[in-house]
């Protein structure tokens, strides 16, 4: 049985579902429509397509979290040292931010599965040469293949879930989205150390290819854009695509970066930098403090990014988003306050996981329906790259700025530089989200 027809029988059922309640099975014109939607049940979310594409990206940032946290490890074994390995992350960043800015009006203009299929590909090709060919040229240009392959695969895939998500759910639908984050981080470091520690230590490109190979297939079946009229009948995508389009107009520099998606993307350019400590120093801090398991902080954190997010059906969509994003900096704040406290009590350390988590799992997929929202659907791969550039640069920035902060004047110090980061980013939020969003 082909996708197509998994699809169609979808929409079929649909449409008697809808017909039993007298509502016609078609695109409604106006752009709120779902939110007038009396029945939120008709809202699908999880169609087989919309876990073809949740799937895929799993797949992508299982590989990248692998790749990112073995390579060190592997040219360890193998005798290079750590100047090599940093050098080697800031090729893999700067190829993927660089990929941002040139893929969103690459999405919009050629389409979602074309650019979702060659990144995928790239990555897993990327991943798979260093177990073939190790020195250090190739593994240059391993890591800017699978710096572009991830970040056009992600812009696709990301542009990809907003299309097929009814209006009514897509801060909901993007959080469940977003779960393929919080699994990779959660397993993929953990995969790539046991992968690596096997003889020979070659194994980690091999496995972390295998992953983006079956990535590569998933992707294969997310052909949604030729036949629209298959995709459930409140997605964006299929209505628009049931409306005349305009012809597209010669390409300009301006069209790689989507202003209107800056709503989004603005609090999380200030936001990303707490998240760059976490991701590069809660680890060393915890070591420094004395705590037993400070991998148990990434643990921790990931869990509960799962649990909200499983849970996001309850506010995201039905609150507005200047509330939520203010529990959210809310929890973050919290975070780093138990982190401050971590050397009097190891228990606060873990709690600052928890709540962590919360922040990251909330204003992530917030801020990013946001942009999507106020960005025109032809524009959602620029809107979706500029969001996800700002996180890249955000994070980048932060790793930078930690590191020196951190040597100056002490861990206390970058902790509470990061919780002035949160309450700019709120503050930001409350002059550049949309006027209905402002509203607490």
């Amino acid at each position: 049985m082909t996708f197509d027809t998994i699809q169609q029988s979808d929409d079929d059922t649909a449409c008697t579902e809808q017909a039993a309640t007298a509502s016609p099975c078609s695109a409604d014109d106006s752009p709120d429509a779902d939110e007038a939607r009396p029945n939120r049940g008709q809202d699908r979310l999880w169609t087989p397509l919309f876990v073809c594409i949740v799937a895929a990206t799993l797949c992508c940032y299982l590989t990248s979290q692998g790749v990112n946290t073995g390579t060190s490890v592997y040219l360890a074994y193998t005798g290079n040292g750590a100047a090599f390995s940093g050098v080697l992350a800031a090729v893999f960043s700067a190829a993927a931010a660089g990929t941002r800015i040139v893929c969103g009006p690459i999405v919009d203009r050629t389409g979602r599965y074309r650019v979702l299929l060659a990144g995928a590909a790239l990555l897993a090709v990327g991943t798979a040469l260093p177990a073939f060919v190790s020195n250090d040229v190739v593994f240059v240009l391993c890591r800017i293949m699978q710096g572009v392959g991830f970040s056009a695969a992600t812009t696709a895939s990301a542009t990809a879930a907003a299309d097929v998500l009814p209006r009514s759910r897509m801060g909901e639908g993007i959080g469940y989205y977003g779960l393929g984050q919080a699994i990779a981080m959660s397993v993929g470091p953990a995969f790539a150390l046991a992968l690596v520690a096997t003889d020979p230590h070659e194994n980690l490109y091999l496995g972390l290819a295998a992953v983006a190979i079956v990535g590569l297939f998933v992707a294969a079946l997310c052909r949604y854009e030729r036949h629209p009229e298959k995709l459930p009948p409140t997605s964006a995508y299929r209505r628009q695509a049931e409306r005349p389009r305009k012809p597209a107009g010669k390409f300009r520099l301006s069209d790689a970066l989507e202003r209107r998606a800056l709503p989004g993307a603005l609090p999380m350019l200030m936001l990303c930098p707490v998240f760059g400590f976490g991701i590069f120093f809660v680890g060393l801090y915890g070591t420094s403090v004395g705590v037993g398991n400070p991998g148990l902080f990434y643990t921790l954190s990931a869990l509960s990014m799962i649990v909200v997010r499983l849970r996001s059906q309850s506010f995201m969509d039905r609150v507005a988003p200047l509330k939520v994003f203010s529990i959210a900096i809310a929890c973050g704040l919290a975070a780093f306050l138990l982190l401050q406290a971590a050397p009097l009590n190891t228990l606060a350390y873990y709690a600052a996981g928890l709540l962590y988590g919360v922040c990251l799992g909330i204003s992530m997929p917030l801020n990013q329906t946001v942009a999507v929202k106020n960005t025109p659907l032809e524009r959602w791969g620029a809107g979706n790259a500029l969001y996800l550039l700002a996180c890249d640069v955000g994070v980048g920035i932060g790793a930078a700025a930690w590191g020196f902060i951190n040597e100056a004047a002490g861990f206390t110090t970058s902790l509470w530089c990061a919780m002035a980061c949160m309450v700019a980013a709120l503050l930001i939020a409350k002059l550049v989200y949309p006027q209905e969003s402002r509203v607490l």
